[in-house]
């Protein structure tokens, strides 16, 4: 879980030491529920915008702090909830015992390592990255400057998508983003940015203050900023996770459930934020 924060895809990879195979795909299918480092961008600037301001004065760094905290146990929590709920329907068994054995003291190769650090895992990631995002760049500026009756390609499916999108207290544009944030989760602000504005390729969001000028002008408000978070905190992993997660199992079968245990919790999170607000 730990790993999780900097990376899924190395938070996955960090379950290897996990004997029992049972508590290994338990690790696995859970692990996303922490955000990484690619979601830590869009939920800062949600808090930042929309629950503490701008101003940087003390008081509103230390709130945005805590509310950035919260956010973190949150998911947490939802760990333990999604554990409990996979132990107790698929993935049935009885829990085994947990002994560290301390291995002999032996000196450390430098050499080794670094290869092994290179090889093994950075440019497996950056590879299986690479392999998906390229693809993914071409259909997003594809679907930003093809248009079709009078509208770019983008605008239609954000059309398309925004009635189930409104249930969720989110917005078609929203929702697109995140699907287009399939490479990487931290574009999914810009790619917002770029169908609200119009535009045909991603470019810089500007300022905090402009950012939330455009998004209330849009239709904003504390709820949808809410379900937004509350869905970047729980949807379907990125492809560099997804990947390793099927290097890891050896199956489609867990991939598809790593990818639809998050959505569907994060479906029904937004949609319970957005009755309550909707109540209130």
């Amino acid at each position: 879980m730990c790993m999780g924060f900097g990376c899924n895809a190395a938070g996955v990879i960090g379950c290897r030491i996990i004997d029992s195979p049972r508590e290994r795909l338990l690790a696995i299918l859970t692990n996303t529920f922490v955000p990484c480092n690619g979601r830590f961008p869009t939920l800062i600037a949600l808090i930042t915008m929309f629950f503490v301001g701008t101003e940087g004065t003390v008081s509103a760094s230390l709130l945005s702090a805590v509310l950035l905290t919260g956010v973190i146990l949150f998911g947490i929590a939802v760990t333990f909830f999604a554990t409990r709920l996979l132990s107790a329907t698929v993935l049935k068994g009885a829990p085994s015992t947990f002994v560290l054995e301390l291995p002999p003291y032996r000196r450390p190769q430098f050499g080794k390592i670094i290869l092994r650090s290179i090889l093994e895992r950075t440019l497996f990631v950056l590879g299986r990255a690479a392999a998906v995002a390229a693809p993914a760049g071409m259909l997003l500026w594809l679907l930003a400057n093809v248009t079709a009756g009078g509208e770019s390609l983008l605008a239609l499916c954000s059309d398309f998508l925004d009635p189930f999108a409104r249930l969720m207290g989110l917005d078609g544009v929203i929702l697109l983003a995140f699907i287009l944030g399939f490479p990487a989760n931290e574009i999914v602000l810009p790619i917002i940015v770029m169908t609200y504005l119009a535009e045909g390729s991603l470019s810089g969001t500007g300022s905090l203050m402009e950012m939330k000028t455009l998004f209330t002008a849009n239709g904003w408000s504390l709820s949808t900023a809410l379900c937004t978070m509350a869905f970047s905190l729980m949807h379907w992993p990125c492809s560099t996770t997804l990947l390793t997660i099927r290097k890891e199992t050896g199956s489609w079968r867990w991939t598809a459930l790593s990818a639809i245990l998050p959505t569907s919790l994060g479906i029904l999170c937004c949609m319970l934020i957005h009755l309550i607000s909707t109540l209130l």
